[in-house]
């Protein structure tokens, strides 16, 4: 059982929240845990890359010098690889990169993810996050009274526009809500920013289920 302080806006301590990692995720794989980011990275890459081979040149197909007599080499057109302005020999095209992973096992990297945070202490409790309008400013005081240094990611319960609005123009620093989360936007952050009322729902929905079939078994 984890211990964590909750803070108010000015960085005061102003009580505690108790939370069982063990309960989100009684181990942690490594291994899925890799690769779930490597799946995350590989669907965030754009594709677009592009060369031209020998048949996209546009160029004369008219070979270079007669094929006998000359004492050289024989040689095609101009549109070859070897040749100055030439197509590439193996010429990169547009592809999707994503993938997916089984839909479990991305779920369990997510509460994996969630659980080394917290065992790490690398998880920040709030009491309330909200703005009545977009206020950068304000955020940014919120964070040094909470000796944000590095990157962060702010959780909140429910899709808020204020506070994203405030967060979004602070480097290092994003806002997500908890039904979003998965082991990519966890992991990739320095700390979690997470209100109280976030926490609540992360304890209620990720914990983890065992099966009632195995558990019989054992």
């Amino acid at each position: 059982m984890a211990t964590l302080p909750i803070y108010d806006k000015t960085g005061s301590e102003v009580g505690k929240y108790e939370i069982d990692a063990d309960q989100i995720a009684s181990k942690i794989s490594k291994q899925l845990l890799h690769d779930a980011v490597v799946m995350y990275q590989a669907n965030d890459r754009q594709g677009s890359q592009h060369t031209k081979s020998r048949a996209d040149v546009v160029s004369s197909t008219k070979k270079m010098y007669r094929q006998k007599g000359t004492g050289n080499a024989r040689a095609g057109s101009r549109r070859t690889n070897i040749r100055r302005g030439g197509g590439h020999a193996f010429a990169i095209r547009n592809r999707d990169h994503s993938y997916r992973l089984p839909r479990k096992a991305l779920r369990t990297a997510t509460r994996m993810a969630l659980a080394g945070k917290i065992q790490n202490e690398q998880v920040i409790v709030v009491d309330e996050l909200s703005f009545d309008s977009p206020k950068t400013a304000e955020m940014s005081a919120i964070l040094n009274a909470l000796e944000i240094t590095g990157t962060a990611t702010i959780v909140t319960e429910n899709p808020e526009s204020a506070v994203y609005k405030s967060a979004r123009n602070i480097p290092g620093i994003s806002v997500i809500p908890a039904c979003d989360l998965n082991a990519y936007a966890i992991l990739r952050p320095q700390k979690l920013i997470a209100t109280k009322s976030a926490m609540d729902w992360v304890k209620e929905n990720l914990k983890e289920t065992k099966n009632p079939e195995a558990a019989a078994a054992g």
